[in-house]
């Protein structure tokens, strides 16, 4: 196939423009034979001629594939189409780099841009897929160390380009990914120093230029070495080509080396006054350009980086002083002046200032400044015999100073340069390294001198090995994939180089000529001339004899010849170098001292390679290669002809070193390009780029591609992308391996394209010239067309057909409509007749009725009027007698009452008078017969019987006792109740005396009615009056009650506004403090990590030390080490360092370290943390020690208390005797009452008994008390003695003593029974005590639930509704179950007292029953297990339950001093995942607490300390060492956490309390405050958290972007992919391994899989529900993060199909969640998943319709995205094929204003998302229900030392 086929009607082309080098043309008629007509923009219609098929104009791409990230990928492949794409991109999209097969072409913004951040080097970091992601340097960087990884080649990095382009910054930016890449996970020395010395490269070797403010103004290659780690283990610096001129003249706009600026800034410093600098322009150095600044930068800001990074590279602030008293001095020469004196000679003034002041500076004394004056002025020339010495003119002289301040600043510059190195390298070799080359790109000017020549040299050089590469890539390509194929015929520019460099070349005749004593410039071209005509390369200009003009490969050059010669010697006097030598400044003799070395003898490689160490595999140099020699003729007698070295030839050696290196790696290549010389942010200039594009070989790369074959397609590709050239039965998925596909595309291509050479088929893909991807393009397009047309056919079709049959059918219905509407109108019209004939008839017969109805209505008014009057007049007379009767009635029966009344209280009277009477007279005869002797003898009979009846009475009252008590509760019940009764009576009584008032009440107004009756007729005329008036007041009391119903509503809803607005108010400010403090927290978090981090790094850092101790030779290196202390910056508590410097066994506790010299900052720590715990621990003895005293004091009364004790319990005996004596009469009372029917004299003669009987007790109990006195006041002995005599005497003497016998047999049985009544008492009393701290602690309990419920409305108070009922429930189920849990332990207790109980009672029936038991032993037995089973019930009452338990324990194990470090291997190192999983969750925390308990009970602050810091540290370092396990760190992250809450729920503090139980709130600790291991375990809790965190983002990172962008599981969309001209962009090397790790079908279910994973694991050993939804946020924030930033950097990701896969592949995510109820609530959920926001809202954005009236709603709905990510994604947005339009540029414009009214611009002008953003993690207080108690340690645990409590 022809390309002439593709030239057709409204195809574009692309034609010559002298403006913008190309412009568009649109072709008007198809192309026949010899012309093409085409209409340009203007409008304008011009004929092309065409002589032959070669002369059409370039076609155009289609518009779909312009902006594309490869040049290579474009259909047509030439130079207006790499222009235009390039200009789209930078102009359209602001990218300014795309990649162009190998090559990156960087162009230069001028501006500063956000995507160099750090989270843009993670998102190339690691990328299996190359090429995917965006263009960046970064790209170019992560292939180059990746390949070192893989292949474990050296690799290098040429980046070139013209001044002003970019060189600097890509290769900094380089070096800066290394430094990151190669870093360790913590940025180390090396890193930084590596990066510090770019501001000092470009101090001392930048300027600012008229194309570019910070040129580098030499070539510098850096290699950076790398260990078997791939750490940066060191670096070196090679320079090339110093461009020393600039040092003394600078032109226009031009400024000299930033370094002297920056010291002219800092001479107002006062360290730097003795530099005595001025303002730049008082130098002839600095003032030269006339532009002492550039704008935006400070260059006394500046300054301080330099010294900065000059101390963090190791120079000493002596050394640094040296370098400036040096450049000063510079300055200083440059102003001394120099004026003619006589005989063609010059002088300088001895007066002058400056050239004292650089004498000073450099260290010259008064004779060598003196000398030194002289040789400025004069020069001494070596003959064979003498010299002579002869002065210089004033020209010359000035020749000469300016020759050695070059030749001073050159020196300086490579003693700079070898120090950093110095600094930079490694005491051990590389391991492979990566070089970085930073050189200058291809110069032409006006004038073209030397240093052009050698650049224009160096890039000859490089374009030959770039050639040479790009070719051999090609090459590999294509036998790879064993296709036939032509060798592409390259530019090659070898001759141009043998031109240069052969022998009698421009070099070699170069030096030749300097080395002729009076070789000139002239002289040298004359030979070029000569020589070199038979190069085609060498041209003679026509109108010169002075220039010669070289044809290099990008352009022809002219060089001027005047200075080639001058330049290439470097000449300098001898003189002037030897007065230095005698400088006191140590750093000047030096650089003469090394500048001897380099010259006496050996090669520039050799010197550069003793001068510094070596880093690499070549040798290489340091400084730049231009060493100064004298000039011919004048030599001095350490210097010789033949050991000077011309520049030229030096820089020709150092060049082929170069080369030599690069070969020997393998190149990455970055090309640089100024879009325009104004300097001006994204303004792109065609012809400058154009320029630059030949120059640097971009066009040359694709004009090699172009030669072969340019696009390449892998069979699936092709089949996908090209599916509708097929037939059906060629694509169907049972033939989708690779030879059933391969036959399918060769049987298509054999029919659309015909010639076989335009096509190859691979091993793996199909090669297609140039063309022929766009052709295949126009047959896909035409026949989509072709399809579109047809389905446009037929749909048009079925619409006309269904709008037809739409009309028929109206037509229709409206002729249906106006036939019903013509019969419906005369129906109407016969029913409108009808209707009036019945009206007129209904009207006649209504006016008859309603005439009758009057005349009736009338006759039956006049009727009821007469009859009503005569029924009134019968009534009223009626009425009349009966009033009259009942008034008669009523005064006949007042006049009976009375009459009665009066005989009655006469009667009365008179029978109390006699009665009265018949008392007196009884009276009278009671008093004379009661003091009669007679009596008081019959009174006295029969007492001793009556006193031993007493007693038997008084102990059956004893038996009766017992049940009376057990009646007595019900007593005081029914005291209560009566109290209730009485209060009921107090009622009544007032409601009797209510009631008399009440009816006296009704007495008067019985009065009232009687008189107001009488004036009732007058008031009803006044009521009918009233009534209207309150007709009135009603109507206006209502109105006024809705005026008031109406104020209500309008009153409660400013109040409910109010109210809404106070919560509005108070959620705010809620939500701002919540904010603030996870804000607070997650700083507090991040200090955490990054204290972790220096943890780490510590350790590598001690790591290193040792490794340094172990080296041979490195003693005294090692004692510095060693001999390092630390202070008290690095000093932490509990850290890792003191880990290693101290063993577990030696550990002081928390807070401690080990005693190490120079520490006394630490030690005080230590000390102070110690001393304040132990006053804590004195101030709590104390308080309990006085608790203690108060407690003996109560326990141990004094003799007056115990006396006055007593007396209360004698009172109180004596009381309860008065009350037993009361009960008694009660009952007594009570049994006569009962017996009352029966014997009528018994209860007089009970009663008299009893009264009796009461009587004597009285007096016996008073004598009993006066017998007690005595006793009292006599001896036990004398006593006893005593009292046997008499009662001996008085048995012998019978009778007159058996009274007093009597007497103390009851005061013996007094006695016991009153010891017994104070034993009871003091039960009582006990038991009362006990009962009112119960009833105490149970108040307490109810206050502490009612501020429980309190708190719980309050939350409820925020809630909505159904919240509210949720917590209410909540909370009343917990409180019942509690509840139910003691009654339930309560019924246990009562059940066993129960069977207890009876069990005793049937042995005690059983004993009875068998007479075993006396009735004294069964009162016994039944007054002790009274006793026994009250104090059992209080004891029940105040102690918890301890069921199915022997042993009441107290939840604490016991352990020995010295087993610590056993418990901790045992329970921590030794503790394997699958045993932990088959435990309770948190077992060892629970083990570990209850240790911690045992230690505060006994009060053991060692033994508590030592034992937390011991389990602390094993658990860090368990952590630490099995890192990588996830189960391991898991199961210590529950158990950090249950510790932590256990340490909180039984501290004692009350916020924790609230949920526990009594038992639990018992087992607190006592002693010791543990708020600070607290915060230790919280913190390590955060590090597990994060460790666990990492390890799952690890996991899942290289299946986010297969899963969620790669991953295409809607069938049918992947056919609208564009196509790629090359499948992806070439590789600088071998092929890399692009495979990503599964599948991209399967990779979303592997994805779900380790997220199941995790989450099971996280189940397994009892992860809290709250932490397991936290951890799911951090990794779906990780997801959402990663996806998006993948999706930011790749092009072909963005179109709408795309959009919907990744929107279908989220929505597995977000089921997952739902699927998985994380936390078990909906918020948490939601939550989680919300954190998938941005990538969705990214793929809603490239679904969503972009058009102006759209602008709004794309905002709007990407709401989570960032103004710079939005415009980003539209800016990548690819159209699918042709057929879509792409996204306008005024439309992005539009977004990007509205997006400007955005808050936060600083926070909108982010791009990539964060992926080390870590949200706060918290730790919400869990509390454990399980009573410690319950809790035994397994066997398995291996823990016999510790004993359960």
């Amino acid at each position: 196939m022809s390309t002439a086929v593709l030239y057709t009607k409204d195809a574009k082309v692309w034609l010559p423009d002298p403006v913008n080098v190309w412009k568009i043309g649109k072709i008007l008629e198809d192309f026949k034979s010899d012309s093409l007509k085409l209409a340009v923009e203007t409008g304008e219609e011009i004929k092309v001629p065409i002589k032959d098929i070669k002369d059409l104009p370039p076609l155009r791409n289609p518009e779909f594939l312009i902006g594309g990230n490869d040049l290579t990928s474009l259909s047509y492949l030439h130079e207006p189409a790499v222009l235009h794409t390039l200009k789209v991109r930078f102009m359209n999209y602001n990218a300014i780099y795309t990649y162009c097969g190998i090559v990156l072409v960087a162009i230069n913004p001028y501006q500063e841009l956000s995507i160099y951040s750090q989270d843009t080097v993670l998102a190339y970091r690691n990328r299996n897929q190359y090429g995917s992601l965006d263009p960046h340097i970064f790209a170019v960087a992560e292939e180059a160390f990746t390949k070192m990884e893989r292949e474990s080649q050296d690799q290098s990095i040429i980046v070139s380009g013209e001044s002003g382009a970019g060189k600097t910054v890509s290769a900094k930016y380089a070096m800066r990914y290394f430094a990151t890449a190669g870093g360790s996970s913590t940025e180390t020395q090396v890193e930084r120093k590596v990066l510090a010395s770019s501001p000092i490269m470009e101090a001392i070797g930048n300027a600012k230029t008229t194309r570019n403010d910070n040129s580098s103004r030499f070539g510098k290659y850096i290699e950076l070495g790398f260990n078997k780690d791939y750490h940066i283990q060191g670096a070196g610096m090679r320079t090339y080509l110093l461009e020393k001129s600039r040092v003394v003249f600078q032109s226009a706009e031009e400024r000299n080396y930033h370094i002297f600026y920056q010291l002219c800034a800092a001479s107002s410093l006062p360290e730097m006054v003795y530099l005595q600098l001025q303002h730049q322009d008082h130098f002839l150095y600095t003032r030269q350009g006339g532009c002492p600044s550039i704008e935006g930068v400070d260059d006394l800001a500046e300054f301080q980086e330099t010294r900065r990074a000059l101390l963090l590279l190791g120079f000493s602030e002596d050394q640094q002083a040296d370098i400036f008293r040096l450049l000063a001095g510079i300055l200083h020469l440059g102003n001394v002046t120099i004026v003619d004196a006589d005989h063609e000679g010059s002088n300088i003034s001895k007066t002058d200032t400056y050239l004292a002041s650089f004498c000073s500076l450099v260290g010259l004394d008064v004779a060598s400044s003196e000398e030194l004056r002289k040789w400025l002025c004069f020069r001494q020339i070596v003959s064979m015999k003498e010299v002579f010495t002869k002065p210089m003119t004033k020209a010359e002289a000035s020749f000469a100073r300016d020759a050695l301040a070059k030749h001073i600043y050159s020196l300086l510059f490579q003693k700079i340069v070898s120090m950093i190195n110095k600094s930079l390298a490694s005491s051990s070799r590389p391991h492979r390294f990566i070089g970085v080359l930073d050189i200058y790109g291809f110069e032409t000017f006006e004038w073209n001198s030397f240093e052009q020549f050698c650049i224009n040299y160096a890039n000859e050089k490089l374009q030959q090995q770039f050639n040479q590469h790009v070719f051999k890539l090609e090459q590999e390509e294509y036998v790879r994939e064993k296709i036939d194929w032509t060798f592409i015929d390259f530019y090659d520019n070898q001759p141009c180089i043998d031109l240069i460099e052969k022998p009698l070349g421009i070099l070699d005749l170069l030096d030749e000529e300097c080395r002729v004593p009076k070789g000139a410039d002239q002289a040298w071209v004359e030979k070029l001339y000569i020589q070199c005509k038979k190069y085609d390369q060498f041209v003679k200009p026509r109108l010169s004899n002075s220039a010669f003009i070289i044809v290099h490969f990008a352009d022809r050059v002219e060089y001027q010849c005047l200075g080639f010669v001058e330049k290439n010697r470097d000449t300098v006097l001898e003189e002037q170098v030897q007065v230095l030598r005698s400088s006191s400044n140590g750093i000047v003799r030096q650089l003469i001292l090394d500048e001897e070395t380099i010259v006496g003898g050996r090669s520039p490689a050799a010197a550069a390679a003793g001068s510094r160490s070596v880093v690499g595999t070549v040798p290489r140099g340091g400084g730049s290669l231009m060493v100064p020699g004298g000039a011919s003729g004048r030599q001095s007698n350490t210097m010789t002809k033949q050991n000077r070295r011309t520049v030229g030839s030096q820089f020709r050696e150092s060049l082929t070193l170069l080369m030599n290196t690069l070969n020997a790696t393998t190149p990455h290549y970055v090309r640089c390009i100024k879009p325009n010389d104004s300097k001006e942010s994204f303004v792109f200039e065609p012809r400058r780029a154009v320029q630059q594009l030949r120059a640097c070989g971009v066009l040359e790369t694709v004009r090699i591609s172009a030669a072969g074959f340019p696009s390449r397609l892998t069979y699936e590709e092709f089949i996908v992308r090209y599916r509708v050239l097929f037939h059906s039965r060629q694509c169907q998925r049972k033939q989708r391996d690779l030879s059933h596909q391969r036959e399918a595309c060769e049987s298509v291509l054999s029919t659309l394209i015909t010639e076989d050479d335009k096509f190859k088929f691979g091993a793996n893909k199909i090669f297609f010239r140039a063309g022929q991807v766009a052709y295949l393009e126009k047959r896909r397009t035409d026949k989509l067309r072709a399809c579109g047309i047809l389905i446009q056919r037929m749909i048009r079709g079925w619409f006309y057909r269904k709008r037809y049959l739409k009309l028929r059918l109206a037509v229709v219905g409206v002729q249906r409509f106006c036939r019903g509407h013509l019969a419906r109108r005369k129906a109407q019209h016969l029913r409108e007749t009808r209707s009036a004939i019945t009206i007129q008839r209904h009207v006649r017969g209504f006016l008859q009725r309603r005439s009758y109805t009057r005349l009736r209505q009338t006759v039956l008014g006049l009727q009821t009027y007469g009859r009503g009057f005569l029924a009134r007049k019968k009534y009223l007379q009626l009425v009349c007698n009966s009033k009259a009767v009942i008034i008669q009635k009523m005064v006949r029966s007042f006049l009976a009452r009375r009459r009665y009344l009066r005989a009655r209280k006469s009667i009365i009277l008179l029978q109390c008078c006699w009665r009265r009477w018949l008392a007196r007279r009884q009276y009278k005869a009671l008093r004379a017969e009661a003091r009669s002797i007679e009596h008081v003898k019959n009174l006295n009979k029969g007492l001793e019987n009556k006193i031993i009846s007493m007693q038997q009475r008084i102990e059956e009252m004893n038996k009766e006792l017992i049940p009376l008590r057990q009646k007595q509760n019900d007593y005081a019940e029914l005291k209560i109740q009566c109290e209730a009764n009485r209060g009921l009576a107090n009622e009544l009584k007032v409601s009797v005396g209510r009631i008399g008032e009440l009816e006296l009440l009704v007495k008067q107004l019985q009065t009232q009615l009687d008189r107001e009756r009488d004036e009732k007729m007058d008031l009803v005329l006044e009521r009918e009056r009233l009534d209207k008036h309150n007709e009135e007041l009603n109507s206006r009391i209502d109105n006024i009650q809705k005026e008031l119903l109406n104020s209500a509503e309008t009153n409660q809803t400013r109040s409910q506004e109010a109210e809404d607005a106070i919560k509005r108010r108070l959620d705010q400010e809620r939500a701002i403090l919540a904010q603030e403090y996870d804000q607070e927290r997650a700083a507090y978090q991040k200090l955490l990590q990054d204290y972790h981090e220096m943890e780490e790094r510590m350790e590598e850092a001690e790591r290193e030390l040792e490794r340094l101790r172990e080296e041979p030779g490195k003693t005294s290196k090692s004692e510095t080490v060693r001999g390092h202390s630390r202070n008290a910056s690095n000093v932490s508590t509990l850290s890792n360092t003191s880990e290693l410097i101290a063993d577990p066994e030696d550990d002081g506790g928390y807070g401690s370290v080990r005693l190490v010299p120079n520490r006394s900052d630490s030690e005080d720590v230590g000390l102070v943390l110690k001393l304040q715990q132990r006053l804590k621990t004195v101030e709590k003895d104390k308080a309990t020690l006085a608790t203690r005293v108060e407690e003996l004091e109560r326990e141990s009364p004094t003799a007056d208390v115990r006396r006055a004790q007593d007396m209360i319990r004698l009172q109180e005996l004596e009381m309860e005797n008065a009350k037993i004596k009361e009960d008694l009469k009660n009952l007594r009372r009570q049994s006569a009452t009962e017996h009352e029917g029966h014997l009528s004299r018994s209860p007089d003669m009970l009663m008299s008994q009893f009264e009796a009987m009461s009587d004597e007790l009285d007096r016996r109990r008073e004598e009993c008390i006066q017998l007690r006195t005595v006793l009292a006041n006599t001896t036990l002995g004398g006593e006893l003695g005593e009292q046997t005599t008499l009662n001996a005497s008085r048995l012998n003497g019978g009778e007159p003593f058996a009274e007093d016998n009597e007497i103390l047999l009851a005061f013996e049985t007094q006695k016991r029974i009153i010891r017994h009544l104070e034993n009871e008492l003091q039960e009582e009393k006990a038991a009362s005590q006990r009962k009112i701290q119960i009833e105490r602690d149970e108040v307490e309990r109810l206050r502490i639930d009612n501020e429980r419920q309190a708190k719980v409305l309050a939350g409820a108070l925020h809630r909505t509704p159904q919240g509210q009922t949720d917590a209410v429930m909540q909370h009343e189920i917990s409180r019942l179950t509690a509840d139910n849990l003691d009654l339930q332990e309560k019924n246990d207790l009562l059940s066993e007292q129960l069977k207890k109980y009876r069990s005793q009672m049937k042995l005690s029936k059983k004993m009875k029953q068998d007479g075993l038991m006396t009735e004294q032993q069964e009162i016994t037995q039944e007054v002790h297990e009274t006793v026994h089973s009250s104090r059992r019930n209080e004891r029940s009452e105040s102690l918890p339950v301890v069921r199915k338990k022997d042993t009441n324990y107290l939840g604490m194990f016991d352990f020995n001093m010295g087993d610590e470090k056993q418990i901790a291997r045992n329970l921590v190192y030794e503790l394997k995942p699958r045993v932990a999983s088959t435990l309770l969750p948190g077992l060892p925390a629970y083990i570990i607490f209850m240790c911690v308990r045992h230690a505060d009970y006994i009060n053991n602050d060692e033994k508590i300390r030592s034992f937390l810091t011991l389990i602390i540290n094993a658990i860090r370092r368990l952590i630490k060492k099995r890192y990588e396990d996830l189960d391991t760190s898991v199961v210590w992250l529950v158990n950090t956490c249950r510790l932590l809450h256990s340490l909180k729920q039984y501290s004692g503090e009350k916020t924790f309390q609230e949920e526990n139980t009594p038992k639990q709130n018992e087992q607190c600790l006592r002693n010791f405050d543990l708020s600070e291991y607290r915060q230790v375990l919280s913190d390590i809790a955060v590090w597990i958290y994060q460790a666990v965190i990492k390890f799952m983002e690890e996991r899942v990172q290289q299946l986010i972007v297969t899963a969620v962008l790669e991953h295409e599981a809607i069938s049918g969309l992947s056919s609208h992919k564009q196509p790629v001209g090359q499948s992806g962009r070439a590789r600088s090397g071998s092929t890399r391994d692009t495979t990503s790790p599964v599948d991209p079908q399967e990779a979303i279910a592997h994805l779900l899989r380790e997220l199941t994973i995790f989450h099971q694991v996280l189940q397994l050993y009892g992860v809290d529900p709250p932490l397991i939804a936290q951890a799911f946020r951090q990794v779906f924030y990780y997801i959402c993060a990663c996806a998006l930033n993948n999706l930011l950097l790749r092009k072909e990701m963005c179109h709408w199909s795309k959009g919907i896969q990744i929107r279908y592949n989220i929505s597995h995510l977000e089921q997952w969640v739902r699927d998985q109820h994380i936390h078990g609530q909906d918020t948490m959920s939601a939550s989680i998943a919300d954190t998938l926001q941005p990538i969705i809202q990214a793929a809603q954005l490239l679904q969503a319709r972009k058009s102006d009236d759209d602008v709004t709603n794309i905002c709007v709905m990407c709401s989570r995205l960032t103004s710079a990510q939005i415009i980003k994604i539209l800016n990548l947005y690819t159209p699918a094929d042709e057929l879509e339009d792409r996204i306008p540029i005024s439309f992005i414009r539009k977004v990007q204003e509205e997006l400007q009214k955005r808050n936060d611009p600083q926070a909108q002008s982010k791009l990539l998302m964060d992926t080390k953003h870590a949200f706060t993690v918290r730790f919400p207080y869990s509390p454990s229900s399980i009573k410690l108690e319950d809790i035994d340690i397994p066997a398995v645990l291996n823990l016999p030392m510790l004993k359960k409590v």
